[in-house]
């Protein structure tokens, strides 16, 4: 386990202070909180028993390991497994993580919401003074509004509602706040009216460094492989599960110069995978928003437990007590049957359990834990508990705001009256069964099939012959015997119809797990699937079935972990820059369309917007960034927006303004310039290359024609 599940918390912060010394291995203190936590793990243990046989029996299928229930008679000898669990786990596995990450990025964006409020929409202002002029009409005729009251938003006699000063109003502007200082004055809190008209949208452009700095603490959280991790379980078990945002000290390299190494620590958000084995839910909730707690298990080893005194609120003299009581992990079940040689039921490690969850104030006040003045009028508070061999690791408020359970689980397939969700192994496990038995129907038949069943009459040869069968083996017959003593009967071979029955079982796996044999390989397909539009409407009905779970991602797992990450850095981080009222979407299911179909759309979109009169609608600046984005280039890179170019147009007129030219004579020979007079009767423009001459340059003659050198023969003059 590694060092993921500190966060970013603060000195007043409420915790369970550590005990003196240890001497003493009892804690006065722990009570009846390792009571409780030790109850609840037990309870969610017992209710999950049956969820963790169906996953030991989908874990089976997809290692091709027949269970201890099956039973063979004398008479199979085949033990063949065909995993095809393997094969469909695997291929639904490719397909989610391939739908996910099909643009590289990690799949979530932030935008402004509807109605942003204490960021403003849009802002604009006129670059030319014509412009301004058809914005003042433009209001009179569409607005009850005076065009002359109307002022600029930041002009020392504007208008200022109830509440807001000078301040406020620049604030409104967000991110944009110091790039647009320099037309403050000619600003106005609506759309532009005229081509001349330059809008800006702070609210967007506050979203997008939202969204640059989730995406930049995802990188460096290393997300993609923990969601891969994860999706995998997905696909495997029916289930997956990560945990976050929850903030690590991560270390940079960094060398002095003088070569001395002194790396650089940040604090930085993370997220992490949770196997589903190790997670153990209220039983009561049928999702993580009903759920009132949640426990995981970790498999500590000792340097381990002493990392722990490192991290905040951990109670140093707890964990020595934890630690001298000696390693105390218990295998469960489980474990022992996933092991392949499991001899051993406990290991050298130490069972540490987290809690997250509600608990009585009272229970709090009790143990001398200062509880919040705003929380002290609630019957029950959301905690953090870590317990370990009778001892309180650690117990500590919870840091988020709102409280939250930092866990995500996910279904592929929905079981709407249990947690946890049925995956491809489960949904193929008859069929499995099957293919397995007809498949060593087929085989132990062949094998019979194969060989002669010898029947030999031994009163018609030698007495005390070898009878063992091999190519020129020689049988000494009685001397005048009738009848034939050695008899070769042939076993009937019903293999095909065994194989026949086992493609009929091939064919239901594809039905009932939505995954057919041709999307993960299968050759010899007939009919229309052996065209290429035949193949694209197949592929493209298989992928119903991954639609349904690419949207449970979104809503189970990447909105609530992207909302987890917005909520962690409104909270923790400070920047300016980043806060708006602004709202994360999951975008799993927009990966479905590939890009090429989806940059065909936009250069289609595009060309219709080239009419100069449907060209004042379309966002051109926006479609040229969906354009790059829809070829796997970065449009921070490669685009301009119309709004930059705009101040930069400004910023010169501006300048012009101050420095103007030196005014230029009409046909004036500039000073130094060299003086050149034109051929006579030379064109000012000419483009014919003649020099104004009035004879023509003529043509060559073509192959055939007369005056052509290469000509031969009778045509040749």
């Amino acid at each position: 386990m590694t060092d993921t599940n500190n966060f970013m918390e603060t000195d007043a912060s409420s915790s369970l202070d550590d005990i003196k010394d240890t001497e003493n291995s009892d804690d006065p203190k722990s009570g009846s909180i390792v009571q409780l936590v030790e109850q609840r793990f037990k309870k969610a243990e017992d209710a999950r028993f049956i969820d963790e046989q169906r996953w030991m029996s989908a874990y089976r299928n997809y290692r091709g390991l027949y269970s201890d229930d099956v039973k063979f008679t004398e008479a199979e000898r085949s033990r063949v497994f065909v995993k095809v669990t393997k094969t469909k786990t695997l291929a639904a596995y490719g397909q989610i993580v391939d739908v996910l990450f099909g643009n590289s990025n990690f799949p979530l964006s932030v935008n402004p919401s509807r109605l942003p409020e204490g960021v403003a929409e849009t802002v604009s202002f006129e670059s030319d003074k014509q412009g301004q002029k058809i914005t003042e009409q433009s209001q009179a005729a569409f607005s009850k509004a005076d065009p002359v009251e109307r002022k600029p938003l930041f002009s020392p006699d504007v208008k200022l509602e109830p509440g807001d000063t000078l301040d406020s109003l620049r604030e409104r502007l967000g991110p944009l706040e110091t790039r647009l200082d320099t037309v403050a004055d000619l600003l106005i809190e609506n759309p532009a009216v005229s081509a001349t008209g330059v809008t800006f949208h702070p609210a967007m452009v506050a979203a997008k460094k939202m969204e640059k700095k989730i995406h930049d603490q995802l990188e460096e959280a290393n997300a993609n492989k923990q969601l891969r991790l994860a999706a995998f379980e997905l696909a495997l078990f029916g289930t997956g599960i990560m945990k976050g945002p929850l903030a690590i000290n991560k270390e940079y390299p960094n060398w002095d110069d003088e070569g001395n190494y002194e790396p650089v620590v940040k604090t930085v958000p993370s997220t992490n995978y949770v196997s589903v084995w190790n997670f153990y839910p209220d039983p009561d909730a049928a999702n993580m928003d009903e759920a009132e707690y949640c426990l995981e298990r970790h498999k500590m080893s000792r340097s381990q437990m002493r990392a722990l005194k490192k991290r905040p609120f951990f109670r140093s003299n707890a964990i020595d007590n934890a630690v001298e009581l000696g390693e105390s992990y218990e295998k469960k079940w489980w474990e022992q049957e996933m092991e392949d040689d499991a001899q051993q039921s406990s290991a050298e490690r130490y069972d540490v359990q987290e809690f997250w969850g509600f608990m009585d104030v009272e229970v709090l006040k009790e143990h001398d834990i200062d509880v919040p003045k705003e929380l002290k009028d609630l019957d029950e508070v959301s905690v953090n508990v870590w317990v370990c061999n009778g001892q309180v690791l650690r117990l500590v408020m919870n840091p988020f705001k709102p409280a939250i359970l930092p866990y995500y689980a996910v279904p592929y397939e929905i079981n709407p009256y249990s947690f946890f969700g049925v995956g491809i192994a489960e949904n193929m496990d008859d069929t499995q069964t099957l293919m397995n038995g007809f498949m060593r129907m087929a085989v132990d038949n062949a094998v019979l099939s194969g060989n002669l069943l010898i029947e030999v009459d031994e009163t018609n040869l030698v007495p005390g012959q070898d009878m063992s069968v091999y190519p020129g083996k020689v049988f000494r017959r009685q001397g005048g015997a009738p009848g034939q003593g050695i008899f070769g009967t042939k076993f009937p071979n019903v293999a095909q119809e065994n194989m026949q029955l086992f493609d009929k079982a091939r064919v239901l796996a594809d039905e009932s797990t939505g995954f057919p044999s041709f999307a993960h390989g299968q050759t010899g397909i007939q009919g229309v699937g052996r065209t290429a539009s035949g193949i694209s409407m197949l592929m493209g009905a298989a992928n119903g079935s991954i639609r349904t779970v690419v949207k449970n991602v979104d809503d189970y797992l990447l909105g609530p972990l992207g909302k987890a990450f917005f909520s962690f850095n409104m909270q923790f981080d400070y920047d300016s820059d980043i806060k708006g009222d602004l709202e994360v979407k999951a975008e799993g299911t927009e990966s479905l369309m590939a890009n090429e179909v989806r940059s065909q759309r936009l250069m289609q979109f595009l060309g219709v917007v080239q009419n100069p009169v449907l060209a004042p609608f379309a966002k051109m600046d926006y479609i040229i960034r969906e354009i790059a984005k829809s070829m796997d280039l970065d449009p921070e890179k490669l685009t301009n927006s119309m709004g930059d170019a705009a101040i930069q147009a400004e910023i010169l007129k501006k300048f012009q303004a101050e420095n103007p030219p030196p005014e230029v004579v009409p046909n004036a020979p500039q000073q130094g310039a060299p003086q050149t007079k034109p051929p006579a009767g030379a064109q000012v423009q000419d483009t014919q290359g003649s020099g104004g001459g009035q004879v023509g340059t003529g043509t060559a003659p073509l192959p055939g024609e007369q005056g052509f050198t290469g000509n031969t023969g009778e045509g040749q003059q």
